[in-house]
């Protein structure tokens, strides 16, 4: 599988294909036993700015021994406190695995695509900010179209895109998190998916 895969979150099975992509990626991860951490980055006073803690909000009911998500509406991480999490993350677990998710700027056509890759990601680059990269893992969503004027097209983001995108990453983690307790797979090919409790 190749390191970088692009889904719509607007075709509604496209979670599948993130999960199959994490249980791909992170089948070594899951062998050695290294604790997971889903890293939701952003704000929820930005609307274009806060798909990281929309899908930690969704996911706050996983608890699982070596699965962990940081960052949701309630307690987002965003650029004043994310090298103070990072810390904590450090301290708390020995060589934690990282999944870094956050939203993201780009061209017209590719919003609401999701691009997930075997990379760190750059939180605050769309507002200039020099924040250290994060991530084995980066899945990142793109809200709106990048301009000169990126805080204000945060600012005027859909909050629709944005959920749609929080919809589809939430359930692959989800349905990814059931497997590292089950030895069913749900894929595409056999049809197979359970259903995903939390309101839409």
């Amino acid at each position: 599988m190749e390191n970088l895969l692009v889904v719509d979150s607007s075709i509604s099975t496209s979670y599948i294909k993130i999960y199959n992509y994490l249980l791909s990626q992170l089948k070594p991860v899951l062998n050695q036993k290294r604790n997971i951490v889903f890293l939701c980055i952003g704000t929820d006073r930005s609307t274009g700015d806060c798909l990281g803690p929309l899908v930690g909000y969704k996911l706050k009911f996983l608890s699982y021994d070596n699965i962990h998500i940081y960052g949701t509406l309630k307690n987002p991480i965003h650029s004043k406190n994310l090298i103070q999490k990072i810390d904590e993350i450090d301290n708390k677990f020995n060589n934690p695995f990282i999944i870094a998710i956050d939203s993201c700027l780009g061209k017209i056509n590719n919003i609401g695509k999701i691009f997930i890759d075997k990379k760190p990601l750059y939180p605050g680059k769309a507002l200039n900010k020099e924040l250290p990269p994060v991530g084995d893992i980066s899945i990142t969503g793109i809200v709106n179209i990048s301009s000169n004027f990126d805080f204000l097209v945060l600012q005027n983001t859909r909050l629709y895109t944005v959920t749609m995108i929080a919809d589809i990453i939430s359930k692959a983690i989800y349905h990814f998190a059931l497997k590292t307790k089950s030895n069913t797979i749900y894929t595409a090919e056999n049809n197979h998916v359970i259903s995903f409790p939390y309101n839409n």
